[in-house]
């Protein structure tokens, strides 16, 4: 037997609220741009809104927010799986496109 939430679904309102959050977030990167801080803070900085910034955006925009637990946590696994993956082999294809030819 499954359970059905019953939540309400948000209103524009609430969509409209995020959006300028987002707004607000990428204004915040800019800001911190400008500013040139200390590349080892800078890419600290903007690695922390980006990561706040997709938070939103898939919770919100992707209805990730609304899905059951289930799906949310097993999304999470296959995500770290691809970015090990593509850590793990990114290298050998780097190699090999730049590798040359053999010679006749």
């Amino acid at each position: 037997m499954s359970v059905v939430d019953s939540r309400p679904a948000p209103g524009i309102r609430f969509y409209l609220i995020v959006w300028v959050a987002l707004l607000l977030i990428v204004a915040a990167e800019v800001i911190v741009t400008v500013e040139h801080p200390a590349t080892p803070r800078l890419l600290t900085m903007l690695l922390i809104l980006a990561v706040i910034e997709a938070g939103l955006a898939l919770m919100y925009f992707m209805h990730l927010r609304f899905e059951p637990r289930r799906l949310f946590w097993t999304l999470i696994p296959a995500l770290v799986f691809v970015l090990v993956m593509m850590n793990h082999f990114i290298p050998d294809a780097l190699r090999l496109m730049h590798q040359r030819a053999p010679s006749p």
